[in-house]
């Protein structure tokens, strides 16, 4: 199956968002054609950047600061439970963060947040599926697949914690 891709820069580094046939986005990385096969397994992925016009215009408009929510459609591959977990992070807002126990106790299961922080850490499609909105129960970041700091960039910008 073909799949679609393009990097274009952002204010925190490149970024790269694939999309399928039907141009539904199936993976997203901060970083370029390298990392984003890191996210999802691909056949093979050419460089359209027409197929990708939407994704890019949304992503520039999250990183101008306007606060609407992604309308990208979204394809990511995964088990019901991911899909579930992804589909829980897509409800956090702009400038807001839920710990791995509240996702956990939202999704009906408050002794899963590690299976949730498993989830989260498999997220095939980063920022546009807001993974970095995840922090630990005592306030801190734990980790991201794109690096902590990064993490602490997106959040900064989004309000929640002062600028790095």
């Amino acid at each position: 199956m073909r799949q679609f891709y393009d990097t274009f820069p952002t204010p925190v580094g490149d970024f790269t968002v694939a999309v399928d046939a039907n141009g539904s986005v199936i993976a997203a990385a901060f970083g370029g054609l390298a990392e984003l096969r890191d996210r999802f397994a691909a056949d093979e992925v050419l460089h359209e950047p027409a197929r990708l016009a939407a994704a890019r215009r949304e992503i520039a408009g999250y990183f101008a600061g306007r606060r609407e929510p992604f309308t990208l459609k979204l394809a990511p591959s995964g088990t019901p439970f991911q899909q579930s977990v992804w589909a829980a992070l897509q409800r956090i807002p702009f400038g807001a963060t839920r710990t791995y126990g509240e996702l956990a106790a939202d999704l009906g299961n408050p002794g899963a947040a590690r299976a949730i922080g498993r989830a989260n850490a498999t997220n095939p499609i980063c920022l546009i599926i807001p993974c970095h909105r995840v922090i630990g129960g005592d306030g801190s970041l734990t980790g991201y697949a794109f690096g902590e700091e990064l993490k602490a960039q997106l959040l900064a910008h989004e309000g929640v914690i002062a600028a790095v």
